[in-house]
């Protein structure tokens, strides 16, 4: 039955072990391409759509919507014409869903610790195909963490080894970092390409992630094959001052929660787990002085202080830029201020846009990096 292609929940982060199916896109007898939108799926994390791998003809619907499934279970099967239904149903009645073998923990992701001169740093790591593939990097944003990237890890690994880290002061790193400013992360990323044995790689930064990864290539243009900036700092001195302000002082679920809602376009995205996440983040012992002096530092006086788009026009390597047109956080008009770099900026979407969009930003992303 290799004419059969089956729809699984899926498995966003190591953490997830079921998903709740809340709506489905697309009903049987549908055409699918792959890139369109399936099903919309709801973990403790965050509720998201689901964009389809694979094109065929919608022949079964098995999953119920708002029902909860493990990872890895039979939501929905696609088949040509040519497939009986009889092989269909006995398709259904056989399915088993894949155990965790020794392939999966070989070549999934997972999370590792390194220990580097700033201290120990959390970062996760997913194979790439067999062969010589650059490996890419991915880089989060002010007080954001490795799972930012939980939409966009599996997709990206189709063309080389992907990594994900934790900046000092972030996510499950050190909490005890001096100086607290962005100069400490691009020193970080280089203790931490040494230590992964990476000479260069293909830099993915998301907001200040994005300035940390112009930062390292400007400074080590050897070490960076590609730039990709989604909604990044560094290219204009506007920022959301009440974001950030907001985002260091709040010390409740009552204070949280309305500021993390200026990072969506929808909304919605912002759920209890977020908020929970976040708190406990903040609550560790060192954070909050260290995001105080980091906001300080990298946002004085409501503004940017380190701007890099004009000396990034000096780099001879290809520079992507994605923002979301919706970004209440760094003005979606910082897209335009490379020379030379056409941006692509996508509708219905905010500063997070490489999780609300997911989909289109790893196509864009590939087509650089492929």
């Amino acid at each position: 039955m290799t004419d059969i292609t089956p729809i699984l929940m899926p498995k966003w982060g190591l953490s997830m072990q079921e998903g709740k199916l809340t709506d489905w896109h697309i009903k049987e007898g549908d055409e699918v391409t792959p890139g369109d939108e399936i099903m919309d799926v709801e973990t403790d994390k965050i509720t998201n759509v689901v964009e389809a791998a694979d094109g065929g003809t919608v022949r079964r619907i098995v999953g119920v919507a708002g029902e909860i499934y493990p990872v890895r279970a039979l939501l929905a099967v696609m088949a040509p014409s040519s497939v009986s239904d009889g092989d269909i149903d006995t398709y259904v009645s056989a399915y088993e869903m894949p155990a965790n073998d020794q392939e999966d923990e070989d070549t999934g992701p997972a999370y590792h610790f390194a220990d580097l001169p700033v201290g120990k740093i959390r970062y996760t790591e997913q194979a790439g195909p067999e062969g010589d593939q650059t490996p890419i990097i991915l880089i989060h944003g002010f007080g954001g963490d490795l799972d930012n990237w939980l939409f966009n890890i599996d997709a990206l690994a189709e063309h080389g080894p992907v990594y994900a880290l934790d900046l000092p002061g972030h996510g499950q790193s050190v909490k005890s970092v001096d100086p607290a400013d962005p100069t400490i992360f691009t020193k970080t990323l280089l203790d931490f390409m040494d230590h992964c044995q990476i000479t260069r790689a293909h830099l993915v930064g998301h907001s200040m992630g994005g300035l940390v990864a112009g930062s390292t290539a400007l400074d080590h243009p050897d070490r960076v094959v590609s730039l990709a900036l989604i909604c990044s700092a560094g290219l204009g001195d506007d920022i959301n001052a009440d974001y950030i302000d907001g985002f260091v002082n709040a010390t409740g679920r009552k204070d949280l929660k309305p500021v993390l809602t200026h990072l969506f376009y929808n909304q919605s995205l912002v759920s209890r787990a977020m908020v929970q996440d976040l708190l406990k983040y903040k609550r560790l012992d060192g954070v909050q002085d260290f995001l105080t002096q980091l906001s300080a530092t990298a946002f004085k006086d409501g503004a940017q202080t380190s701007i890099i788009a004009d000396t990034l026009g000096s780099l001879d390597i290809p520079i992507t830029v994605i923002w979301g047109e919706n970004d209440n956080i760094i003005p979606a008009s910082h897209a335009k201020n490379l020379p030379g770099v056409t941006p692509h900026v996508i509708g219905s979407a905010g500063h997070m846009v490489q999780m609300e969009h997911a989909g289109e930003v790893n196509k864009i992303l590939s087509s650089v990096i492929g």
